[in-house]
């Protein structure tokens, strides 16, 4: 039998299920989306039937389409995105038919009255939680508990979003530490969920499920569950991670100091070691990796991608009618516009924050803008300032890291906005790093899936395997005149933005 391992990537947009040999190759994968309610300011909601359908329509697809048998799929890993809050009772029965999602902030009183009690820095520097408090787990549960009286009194655990298709494939009530480490009541040097901000929470202890490492088997698939998704009734669940966590397996963070960098709709950069990186100021967010003894530390913006895009779908009409016409890739003809323009784009920077900020700014409602305007700049330099801000904005969050851990001279970029080289390039320059793409480059996280699945199951002695993986498709080395000419133009963008901040505090107050 030729052993296969099965991963689920269950994304905020859908479920990503891919079939591995135990060599790390991808041999076939299929994507299966799924929708985000928004009823109300601040809600974020998703349905956990949705998740458990994609999973079962994902895994049909990808058997159908591969010629994979089923047969051969010895185990599966699942990386599943972050804080979710699925309320069960005592059979696993959802409580609720949607539930909030990572980024929903609906429980701010809950916020409030938890810190009442509680000392915020306190708090940020036992768990490592650097989003906006009311994003984590156990503020949402407190919401659950003050707003639906009949419904918490028929809970019986709190389930993540992986954890919830984990009962459904074994029947289990199980998390993993990385998953744990983002609920708000984990401590994260301690390895274990934390007694005072339980009893703060008001939420008992045993509603929080049982916490094991990553790799461990929760056991075979329920032969009425294997028979639903078409496998085989004999293959191994694995609890799998969280998806920043299994991400950064993917990405080869499987080293004390290696760094690699997400460049999507929004973008950040992790770091993995065995300390967590924590600043009480401008708060890294941090998780448990799904290795031992390792955490992953990380910094970001909330807009990159969506940054550049405003900038194509605003600035860049004609570009995009001559890609249509031309059968071309619209961001190829921009990045053909913004070379055109020299190094630091004639003075013009750009801050890319449209979509507000993370708690690494001064303010979490800056929002973006143009600065140094002059009649001699055109679309260009209006084009690569939006590349060069973006860079110039990740690079304070690199300088963060830097002042706390040690980083490995070299940064592996994944996601969709590392296709450019010349984008690849600006990067290179501004961090002054030496900037790494690999074949992987999107799949991280469904390969870190797989990873754990392998090592939880035997089939690998342990991840050192992941760096034979990874092959190097394009390595861009830092030109130092240009980035002689970044490092005197960063003090004016990080003066920028302290202003930008105050000025849109400001805006924020004038009603119109």
């Amino acid at each position: 039998m030729n052993k296969k391992i099965l991963s689920f990537d269950l994304g905020t947009g859908g479920n990503k299920a891919s079939v591995y040999d135990t060599e790390g190759n991808c041999l076939a994968s299929a994507f299966v989306p799924y929708t985000t309610q928004y009823p109300q300011i601040g809600w974020h909601e998703q349905r956990p039937a949705d998740w458990w359908n994609a999973v079962v329509e994902s895994t049909h697809q990808l058997l159908k389409t591969s010629g994979i048998d089923k047969n051969d799929i010895v185990c599966l890993g699942i990386s599943g995105h972050s804080l979710g809050a699925v309320p069960v009772d005592k059979d696993g029965n959802l409580l609720r038919d949607e539930t909030p999602i990572w980024s929903d902030i609906r429980a701010q009183k809950e916020v409030d009255d938890f810190f009442k009690g509680v000392n915020p820095d306190h708090w940020y520097l036992t768990t490592g939680n650097g989003f906006p408090a009311a994003c984590y787990t156990v503020f949402k549960v407190m919401w659950y508990k003050n707003h639906e009286p009949e419904m918490w009194k028929k809970v019986f655990k709190i389930l993540g979003t992986k954890d919830f298709i984990n009962f459904k494939l074994t029947g289990k009530f199980i998390t993993d530490y990385s998953y744990a480490s983002g609920t708000g009541i984990y401590d994260l040097k301690g390895w274990k969920y934390n007694d005072e901000f339980i009893a703060a929470s008001g939420i008992p202890a045993e509603t929080w499920p049982e916490i094991v490492p990553s790799t461990q088997v929760l056991g075979i698939v329920a032969p009425e569950v294997a028979k639903m998704l078409g496998l085989s009734p004999m293959v191994q669940v694995v609890c799998g991670g969280v998806d920043n966590s299994c991400m950064a397996l993917g990405a080869k963070n499987i080293r004390d100091g290696r760094v690699y960098t997400s460049l999507g709709s929004s973008a950040w950069i992790a770091v993995s070691a065995e300390q967590p990186v924590l600043d009480k100021r401008y708060k890294p967010f941090v998780f448990a990796h799904v290795m031992p003894n390792m955490f992953t530390s990380a910094v970001s913006i909330f807009s990159a991608g969506t940054s550049f895009s405003w900038v194509k779908d605003n600035l860049c009409k004609d570009l995009i009618e001559k890609a249509n016409k031309e059968n071309k890739d619209v961001y190829v003809l921009m990045n053909r516009e913004a070379e055109k323009a020299p190094v630091g784009s004639n003075k013009l920077l750009f801050n890319p924050s449209l979509a507000g900020g993370t708690s690494q700014d001064t303010s979490v409602h800056i929002r973006g803008a143009y600065i140094g305007l002059d009649l001699k700049h055109g679309k260009p330099e209006l084009i690569r300032a939006a590349m060069e801000g973006i860079a110039m904005n990740l690079r304070l969050r690199l300088d963060l890291l830097r002042k706390y851990t040690r980083l490995e001279d070299e940064i592996l970029f994944v996601g969709g906005g590392a296709k450019s080289l010349f984008y690849l390039g600006i990067f290179a320059d501004t961090f002054n790093t030496r900037i790494l793409k690999t074949n992987i480059d999107q799949d991280a996280g469904a390969l870190g899936a797989a990873a754990i699945a392998a090592v939880g199951c035997g089939l690998w002695k342990n991840f050192d395997k992941i760096d034979e993986i990874h092959k190097a498709v394009e390595v861009v080395e830092p030109n130092k005149e240009n980035n002689r000419k970044y490092e005197k133009l960063l003090p004016v963008f990080s003066l920028a933005t302290e202003y930008q901040a105050k000025v849109s505090d400001a805006l924020r107050e004038i009603a119109l």
